[in-house]
């Protein structure tokens, strides 16, 4: 076989991936590991979380082991609760220091979330690089106070590196994982002559797009021509079901879909929050989107992460105390009319798209690291 025709050859890791929580820190991290397993088949990866239920079963699919740290985030409590809470770190970041030696870690990717925080510290003071991965537009708390002892510091949007030493922070975009990739490469799959929408507010729903939208279907003008994939959460799952039946409205409507792959695929256009993780899977799949930011997340991070989309035309943004069953059939029925809207929205977010994230900061860790592939 000729030397151009070899692939290149990456030695095994060991890393723990540390952090999570949510499905916002947690599936970028997942798409890292991918692609150092994707390398190597022999890197061994842990994941280190705060053992979450969610996180626990996410994790189990995506094929990694699992382990907790018994640590609360401290921001937002008061009064005991602070307190009980602080008095937990001592014990964190001993357990996290005996989990590194257990594996033997080579390296640490800190993926937000307050229980990356004491494994990032413990991996700082026996000398093993920490590198970290901030998804949003605005540093999270966690990794504002890692910065310091980080090698590393993958952004996801440019206007986070500006300001920062560009040896240390680079601007990678936020892992998608694979099945997601596939989908994009696999094109649309949406049902012709009809809109096809999805509506997601993330792992738990969001309440206020679900009602939202079950005041929007009666109003829709030609709801025949109009279907939705609506993950609602558990909470809403019923009565949304029932609002799209009493509508008489083709609807999918699960309170969680672990494929999301192929409804993203499926979708014309996707309705949904702005956390980090849902804005790279858009622009990774050139999807058009309407954004309704979650007005009570940490300094309003997902409305920035919105704005950064919608000033390069690739998504329509309502704030949720804007967002009526009356102003959404309204978008709907625009959007019905006159799908070539979509279509360019398509084109901008597909612009913005970085599908190959998690290529670049796994590059990046070996050259920290200091190894070279082999061919």
């Amino acid at each position: 076989m000729a030397d151009r025709d070899r692939q290149p050859c990456w030695p095994a890791l060991r890393i723990v991936v540390a952090g999570g929580g949510t499905g916002g820190h947690l599936f970028p991290g997942i798409a890292v590991a991918c692609e150092f397993s994707r390398r190597n088949a022999h890197s061994r990866i842990l994941f280190v979380g705060a053992g979450r239920p969610f996180e626990r079963e996410a994790v189990r699919r995506a094929g990694y082991p699992h382990r907790s740290v018994a640590v609360e985030g401290i921001k937002g409590r008061a009064g005991v609760d602070k307190l009980r809470a602080a008095l937990k770190i001592p014990g964190a970041l001993g357990h996290s220091a005996g989990i590194l030696a257990d594996l033997r870690a080579d390296l640490v990717v800190g993926m937000g979330g307050y229980a990356a925080g004491p494994v990032a510290v413990a991996a700082r003071l026996k000398g093993i690089p920490v590198v970290l991965c901030e998804q949003n537009i605005v540093f999270g708390i966690t990794n504002r106070l890692l910065l310091p002892m980080a090698q590393r510091v993958y952004v996801s949007f440019e206007q986070t590196a500006a300001g920062f030493d560009p040896l240390n922070v680079r601007c990678t975009g936020n892992p998608v994982r694979r099945q997601i990739l596939d989908a994009a490469a696999a094109g649309s799959a949406g049902e012709p002559g009809r809109l096809t929408v999805m509506v997601v507010g993330g792992s738990q729903g969001a309440h206020a797009i679900n009602l939202a939208v079950k005041d929007a279907l009666p109003r829709l003008r030609r709801p025949a021509k109009v279907r939705f994939i609506h993950q609602t959460g558990r909470a809403d799952r019923e009565t949304v079901a029932a609002a799209y039946r009493q509508a008489g409205i083709a609807a999918e409507v699960k309170d969680f879909f672990h494929d999301m792959a192929s409804r993203y695929a499926r979708a014309d256009v996707i309705v949904c929050r702005a956390g980090a993780t849902t804005v790279a899977e858009l622009t990774a799949l050139g999807k058009p989107a309407l954004l309704v930011p979650y007005p009570h997340a940490a300094d309003n991070h997902q409305e920035r992460n919105a704005r950064a989309l919608v000033e390069r035309g690739a998504a329509r943004m309502i704030v949720e105390r804007d967002l009526t069953g009356a102003v959404l059939a309204r978008l709907l029925d625009t959007w019905i009319e006159a799908p070539h809207q979509l279509d360019a929205m398509a084109s901008s977010s597909r612009r913005l798209g970085r599908p190959d994230a998690a290529k670049r900061i796994v590059d990046d860790c070996y050259q920290l690291l200091g190894i070279k592939a082999c061919i």
